[in-house]
C-alpha cells in the first residue's frame, strides 16, 4: 500500500476515534429547571464513528511492508 494512503488512513482514524469519544462525553441536550437537571444522550453515532476510526487505524497498520 502507498505510504501516503497509510498516512491518510492513520490521520482519519485518529480524528474519527477522537470525535467519537467527544460525542460520548458531551451531552446532546440538557434542561435545567430550578433544582431539576436532565441530560439526554444518544451514543449510536459515537459508536459508529469510533468503529470507523478503528477500522481506518487497522487498515493503516495492515498495509505496512514487512
Amino acid at each position: 500500500m502507498n505510504k501516503t494512503v497509510q498516512t491518510i488512513l492513520l490521520v482519519v482514524g485518529v480524528i474519527l476515534v477522537g470525535y467519537g469519544i467527544y460525542q460520548m462525553i458531551a451531552p446532546e441536550a440538557s434542561i435545567d429547571i430550578g433544582p431539576l437537571n436532565a441530560e439526554v444522550q444518544d451514543n449510536n453515532n459515537a459508536y459508529i464513528a469510533i468503529a470507523l476510526g478503528v477500522v481506518a487505524l487497522v487498515g493503516s497498520f495492515i498495509g505496512r511492508k514487512k
